[in-house]
């Protein structure tokens, strides 16, 4: 674990403004690193203003995270706006992105429009985010940004079609598929994506890349070459079992204190020991004697029908 306070006091900036293309345009010419981080509900969205990071993706890894899905596969339109819409709930002021589930952009570019503009309209997001640089991809990706909706690329390890890519793990690692990414890389920016993320790539290939691209790469497992960082909400926080992807830093280990104090609460029950006194409210003495008088006589009423 990399050293950092163990009590950070971080208190939400109402001065704040909020994070625009152009801001993050800014960012990456001053060389400020961009932060990311996923967000799936109305707790981890004030968790993430609180902090002041500059972007929130509603990925759909919350089909995982949050949902109980195998993959994010499963996960559908209706599911992804409803998971956006209690994100934007929470946020004031950082840059929204939302995740186009699988099956939802790719047939057409209608409906890749279609999709994009349920996101905007009815989710409430600022963007969305579409993964692969194939020449399907590339085409949504103009088509969405022509209609006026920023897109975010995603290549790499893109997990959608992880299958495909022979599971979750690192891309980039022969110069083929290096050359493919960056070839991808390319035709998303040339397509007028605002941002790519670039995944689970080596780091000395996200080095190489990086001089090649115009538009701000955000990096998850890519190094630290990238002009900025995202990580999934509950990978960094530890709701989750297991020690997740290798480029992971776990900043908390929420998923063990979850457990016990749901384990102690349990017990505590069974145990007698909650609720205590403390935890009870109280009645006057006189109101509670009267309380006795008319309960008694609705028992007898009782009684005798």
């Amino acid at each position: 674990m990399s050293s950092y306070p163990s009590q950070i006091a971080i208190m939400e900036d109402a001065s704040r403004l909020p994070v625009t293309l152009a801001t993050i345009n800014e960012r990456k010419r001053l060389g400020e690193p961009l932060v990311m981080v996923t967000a799936y509900d109305f707790p981890s969205a004030r968790a993430a203003e609180t902090a002041g990071v500059d972007l929130v993706l509603v990925g759909d890894s919350g089909a995982m995270t949050v949902l109980g899905y195998p993959s994010t596969v499963g996960v559908s339109v209706e599911e992804m706006i409803m998971l956006t819409r209690a994100v934007r709930r929470g946020l004031r002021t950082p840059f929204l992105v939302a995740d186009l589930p699988f099956g939802s952009y790719e047939e057409s570019d209608e409906q890749a429009v279609r999709t994009a503009m349920q996101f905007i309209k009815d989710g409430g997001a600022d963007a969305v985010k579409l993964e692969r640089g194939n020449e399907t991809s590339v085409a949504r990706a103009r088509a969405i940004v022509q209609a006026g909706i920023p897109v975010m690329g995603h290549v790499g390890l893109t997990p959608q079609t992880s299958t495909a890519l022979g599971g979750y793990r690192a891309q980039g690692r022969s110069a083929g598929s290096a050359a493919r990414i960056a070839e991808e890389m390319l035709a998303l920016q040339e397509a007028g994506c605002f941002t790519i993320v670039l995944e689970a790539v080596p780091a000395a290939v996200t080095e190489e890349l990086m001089p090649l691209i115009g538009v701000p790469v955000i990096g998850i497992g890519a190094g630290p070459a990238t002009d900025g960082q995202v990580l999934v909400f509950h990978d960094l926080l530890g709701i989750r079992e297991g020690r997740g992807a290798r480029f992971v830093q776990r900043y908390a280990d929420l998923q063990n204190e979850m457990d016990a104090g749901v384990a102690a609460y349990a017990a505590d029950v069974r145990q007698h020991r909650y609720p205590a006194a403390e935890h009870c409210y109280s009645i006057d003495a006189d109101e509670l004697a009267e309380f006795r008088v008319e309960l008694s006589a609705l028992s007898e009423d009782k009684t005798k029908s």
